[in-house]
Protein backbone atom coordinates (compact mmCIF):
# COMPACT_ATOMS: atom_id res chain seq x y z
CA UNK A 1 0.00 0.00 0.00
CA UNK A 2 1.78 3.34 -1.02
CA UNK A 3 1.97 5.76 1.65
CA UNK A 4 2.61 9.42 0.95
CA UNK A 5 5.73 11.16 2.70
CA UNK A 6 4.26 12.71 5.97
CA UNK A 7 5.18 16.26 6.83
CA UNK A 8 6.20 16.92 10.52
CA UNK A 9 3.91 19.03 13.17
CA UNK A 10 5.11 22.36 13.58
CA UNK A 11 6.87 21.60 16.71
CA UNK A 12 8.82 18.46 15.46
CA UNK A 13 9.83 20.77 12.35
CA UNK A 14 11.17 23.82 14.83
CA UNK A 15 13.37 21.39 16.97
CA UNK A 16 14.77 19.80 13.42
CA UNK A 17 15.36 23.53 12.23
CA UNK A 18 17.03 24.36 15.31
CA UNK A 19 19.50 20.82 15.41
CA UNK A 20 20.05 21.68 11.76
CA UNK A 21 21.31 25.11 12.38
CA UNK A 22 23.25 24.31 15.25
CA UNK A 23 25.50 21.74 13.30
CA UNK A 24 25.69 24.23 10.51
CA UNK A 25 27.07 26.80 13.24
CA UNK A 26 29.39 24.05 14.67
CA UNK A 27 30.78 22.92 11.47
CA UNK A 28 31.58 26.44 9.85
CA UNK A 29 29.34 25.28 6.39
CA UNK A 30 27.27 26.75 4.69
CA UNK A 31 23.52 26.40 3.62
CA UNK A 32 24.41 25.73 -0.23
CA UNK A 33 26.86 23.15 0.86
CA UNK A 34 24.81 21.47 3.16
CA UNK A 35 21.94 21.43 0.58
CA UNK A 36 24.15 20.15 -2.46
CA UNK A 37 25.39 16.93 -0.10
CA UNK A 38 21.81 16.47 0.98
CA UNK A 39 20.91 16.62 -2.80
CA UNK A 40 18.16 19.42 -1.75
CA UNK A 41 17.24 22.48 -3.68
CA UNK A 42 18.97 25.71 -1.34
CA UNK A 43 14.72 26.93 -1.68
CA UNK A 44 13.81 23.75 0.26
CA UNK A 45 16.24 24.03 2.84
CA UNK A 46 15.88 27.95 3.34
CA UNK A 47 11.90 27.47 3.64
CA UNK A 48 12.34 24.40 6.11
CA UNK A 49 14.69 26.21 8.41
CA UNK A 50 12.81 29.42 8.47
CA UNK A 51 9.78 27.78 9.23
CA UNK A 52 7.66 28.67 6.24
CA UNK A 53 7.12 25.00 5.26
CA UNK A 54 7.22 21.83 7.54
CA UNK A 55 10.49 18.99 7.30
CA UNK A 56 9.17 15.58 5.31
CA UNK A 57 10.58 12.52 6.55
CA UNK A 58 12.33 12.37 3.17
CA UNK A 59 13.89 15.51 3.77
CA UNK A 60 15.09 14.46 7.29
CA UNK A 61 16.60 11.37 6.26
CA UNK A 62 18.45 12.76 3.30
CA UNK A 63 20.09 15.79 5.93
CA UNK A 64 20.89 12.96 8.36
CA UNK A 65 22.47 11.40 5.99
CA UNK A 66 24.50 14.24 4.84
CA UNK A 67 25.43 14.87 8.27
CA UNK A 68 25.90 11.83 9.99
CA UNK A 69 23.86 12.65 12.87
CA UNK A 70 20.03 11.83 13.77
CA UNK A 71 17.70 14.75 13.60
CA UNK A 72 14.76 13.10 15.55
CA UNK A 73 14.44 12.56 19.29
CA UNK A 74 12.96 9.19 20.62
CA UNK A 75 9.60 9.41 22.22
CA UNK A 76 9.16 10.45 25.90
CA UNK A 77 6.77 8.36 27.83
CA UNK A 78 3.10 9.60 27.78
CA UNK A 79 2.78 12.85 30.23
CA UNK A 80 0.42 10.34 32.13
CA UNK A 81 3.33 8.05 33.15
CA UNK A 82 4.36 8.54 36.64
CA UNK A 83 8.02 9.06 37.06
CA UNK A 84 9.74 6.24 38.18
CA UNK A 85 10.83 5.78 41.92
CA UNK A 86 13.15 2.36 40.63
CA UNK A 87 16.40 4.93 40.63
CA UNK A 88 17.52 3.59 37.15
CA UNK A 89 15.78 0.32 37.46
CA UNK A 90 13.36 -0.50 34.12
CA UNK A 91 9.78 -2.56 35.53
CA UNK A 92 9.23 -6.03 36.30
CA UNK A 93 7.43 -6.21 33.45
CA UNK A 94 10.22 -5.19 31.18
CA UNK A 95 12.81 -7.47 32.79
CA UNK A 96 13.80 -5.18 36.10
CA UNK A 97 17.15 -4.21 34.08
CA UNK A 98 19.70 -1.05 35.10
CA UNK A 99 20.78 0.85 32.51
CA UNK A 100 24.28 0.03 33.08
CA UNK A 101 23.42 -3.67 32.13
CA UNK A 102 21.81 -2.57 28.82
CA UNK A 103 23.68 0.28 27.56
CA UNK A 104 25.43 -1.75 24.86
CA UNK A 105 21.96 -2.22 23.16
CA UNK A 106 21.66 1.30 23.30
CA UNK A 107 22.26 2.89 19.68
CA UNK A 108 21.10 3.43 16.16
CA UNK A 109 20.12 0.37 13.30
CA UNK A 110 19.56 -0.10 10.43
CA UNK A 111 16.53 -2.51 10.67
CA UNK A 112 15.70 -5.29 7.69
CA UNK A 113 12.89 -7.21 6.85
CA UNK A 114 11.58 -8.82 3.32
CA UNK A 115 9.34 -6.74 2.07
CA UNK A 116 5.77 -7.35 2.03
CA UNK A 117 4.58 -6.43 -1.21
CA UNK A 118 7.65 -7.28 -3.64
CA UNK A 119 8.90 -11.16 -2.61
CA UNK A 120 12.43 -10.07 -3.97
CA UNK A 121 12.98 -6.72 -2.31
CA UNK A 122 14.42 -5.62 1.06
CA UNK A 123 12.46 -3.23 3.13
CA UNK A 124 14.56 -0.78 5.32
CA UNK A 125 14.78 1.65 8.07
CA UNK A 126 15.98 3.01 11.33
CA UNK A 127 15.20 1.83 14.67
CA UNK A 128 16.93 4.65 17.62
CA UNK A 129 17.07 2.50 20.89
CA UNK A 130 18.29 4.76 24.12
CA UNK A 131 17.74 5.28 27.35
CA UNK A 132 14.58 7.23 28.75
CA UNK A 133 14.50 8.29 32.44
CA UNK A 134 10.85 9.52 32.84
CA UNK A 135 10.28 5.46 32.07
CA UNK A 136 13.25 3.88 33.93
CA UNK A 137 14.14 1.67 30.13
CA UNK A 138 14.59 1.84 27.24
CA UNK A 139 12.62 2.30 24.23
CA UNK A 140 13.11 2.59 20.97
CA UNK A 141 11.65 4.65 17.46
CA UNK A 142 11.61 4.17 13.99
CA UNK A 143 12.24 6.56 11.77
CA UNK A 144 13.20 6.63 7.73
CA UNK A 145 10.15 4.83 6.68
CA UNK A 146 8.82 4.83 3.46
CA UNK A 147 5.49 4.54 5.11
CA UNK A 148 6.25 6.51 7.63
CA UNK A 149 2.11 6.98 8.69
CA UNK A 150 3.22 3.07 10.21
CA UNK A 151 6.47 3.81 12.05
CA UNK A 152 5.88 2.82 15.52
CA UNK A 153 7.97 3.58 18.96
CA UNK A 154 7.71 2.08 22.46
CA UNK A 155 9.27 0.05 25.24
CA UNK A 156 12.20 -2.60 25.28
CA UNK A 157 12.21 -5.65 27.44
CA UNK A 158 15.16 -7.74 28.03
CA UNK A 159 14.86 -10.45 30.67
CA UNK A 160 17.14 -12.56 31.51
CA UNK A 161 15.51 -15.98 31.45
CA UNK A 162 15.00 -16.26 27.91
CA UNK A 163 18.25 -14.33 26.75
CA UNK A 164 16.23 -11.93 24.07
CA UNK A 165 15.21 -8.78 23.37
CA UNK A 166 11.70 -7.37 23.27
CA UNK A 167 10.92 -4.31 21.24
CA UNK A 168 7.16 -4.23 22.28
CA UNK A 169 4.16 -1.42 20.48
CA UNK A 170 1.09 -1.15 22.57
CA UNK A 171 -1.41 1.30 21.30
CA UNK A 172 -4.77 0.95 22.85
CA UNK A 173 -4.24 -2.43 22.99
CA UNK A 174 -2.48 -3.44 19.61
CA UNK A 175 0.51 -5.08 19.58
CA UNK A 176 3.05 -5.45 17.76
CA UNK A 177 6.44 -7.54 18.71
CA UNK A 178 9.92 -7.89 17.76
CA UNK A 179 11.85 -10.38 19.28
CA UNK A 180 15.56 -10.15 18.40
CA UNK A 181 19.12 -12.57 19.80
CA UNK A 182 20.76 -9.98 22.34
CA UNK A 183 23.76 -8.48 19.94
CA UNK A 184 26.52 -10.24 18.70
CA UNK A 185 30.39 -9.45 19.02
CA UNK A 186 29.83 -7.29 16.05
CA UNK A 187 26.21 -5.62 17.50
CA UNK A 188 24.13 -7.24 15.37
CA UNK A 189 20.31 -8.55 16.56
CA UNK A 190 18.22 -10.92 14.56
CA UNK A 191 14.62 -12.23 15.18
CA UNK A 192 11.12 -12.24 13.92
CA UNK A 193 8.84 -9.26 13.59
CA UNK A 194 5.14 -10.39 14.20
CA UNK A 195 3.05 -7.52 12.88
CA UNK A 196 -0.12 -6.86 10.91
CA UNK A 197 -0.03 -6.73 6.66
CA UNK A 198 -2.20 -3.68 6.06
CA UNK A 199 -4.58 -4.57 2.79
CA UNK A 200 -6.89 -3.01 0.82
CA UNK A 201 -9.28 -1.13 2.84
CA UNK A 202 -9.28 -2.34 6.47
CA UNK A 203 -8.22 -5.17 5.92
CA UNK A 204 -5.56 -6.40 8.11
CA UNK A 205 -3.83 -10.02 8.55
CA UNK A 206 -1.44 -11.38 10.90
CA UNK A 207 2.27 -11.70 9.18
CA UNK A 208 5.54 -12.68 10.47
CA UNK A 209 8.98 -12.38 8.90
CA UNK A 210 12.61 -12.60 9.88
CA UNK A 211 14.29 -9.26 11.14
CA UNK A 212 17.75 -7.96 11.42
CA UNK A 213 19.05 -5.02 12.78
CA UNK A 214 22.73 -3.33 12.47
CA UNK A 215 24.72 -1.01 13.95
CA UNK A 216 24.39 1.66 11.98
CA UNK A 217 28.04 2.22 12.35
CA UNK A 218 28.64 -1.30 10.75
CA UNK A 219 26.91 0.11 7.27
CA UNK A 220 29.08 2.59 5.12
CA UNK A 221 26.73 3.98 3.19
CA UNK A 222 23.22 2.76 4.53
CA UNK A 223 20.40 2.61 1.94
CA UNK A 224 16.72 2.62 3.55
CA UNK A 225 13.15 2.42 1.60
CA UNK A 226 12.12 -1.05 -0.46
CA UNK A 227 15.43 -2.00 -2.24
CA UNK A 228 15.66 -4.53 -4.76
CA UNK A 229 18.51 -6.18 -6.36
CA UNK A 230 20.43 -2.95 -7.83
CA UNK A 231 20.85 -1.55 -4.41
CA UNK A 232 24.40 -1.16 -3.54
CA UNK A 233 23.56 -2.62 -0.07
CA UNK A 234 21.06 -5.64 -1.06
CA UNK A 235 23.25 -8.74 -1.48
CA UNK A 236 24.84 -7.67 2.24
CA UNK A 237 21.27 -7.38 3.58
CA UNK A 238 20.43 -10.42 1.92
CA UNK A 239 23.05 -12.14 3.72
CA UNK A 240 21.73 -10.90 7.05
CA UNK A 241 18.12 -11.20 6.51
CA UNK A 242 18.97 -15.11 5.28
CA UNK A 243 21.63 -15.65 8.43
CA UNK A 244 18.38 -14.74 10.44
CA UNK A 245 17.39 -18.01 9.51
CA UNK A 246 19.97 -20.27 8.38
CA UNK A 247 22.44 -19.66 11.82
CA UNK A 248 19.47 -20.56 12.77
CA UNK A 249 18.27 -17.05 15.39
CA UNK A 250 14.41 -18.19 14.32
CA UNK A 251 12.67 -21.06 13.03
CA UNK A 252 9.55 -21.10 10.74
CA UNK A 253 7.47 -24.10 10.79
CA UNK A 254 6.03 -24.77 7.40
CA UNK A 255 2.83 -26.34 6.14
CA UNK A 256 -0.08 -27.44 8.01
CA UNK A 257 0.04 -30.87 9.64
Amino acid sequence: MSIPDNELSDEQSRQVAEAVREEIARRRMSRQTLAEQAKLSLSTLEKALGGRRPFTLATIVRLEQALGISLRKAPSAPATAPASPSGGIAPDSLGSYSRRAVEWIEGTYVTLRPSFGDKDAIYAYRTDIVWDDAASSLVFREGARLDAAFSQFGEVAVPNQSGFVYLVTNRHGQHRLITVSRPTITGEMYGIITTLLAGRGSLLTPIAAPIALLPLRNVVEPSFGRLGTDDPNYQLYREHLRKTVEEPFALFVQGVP
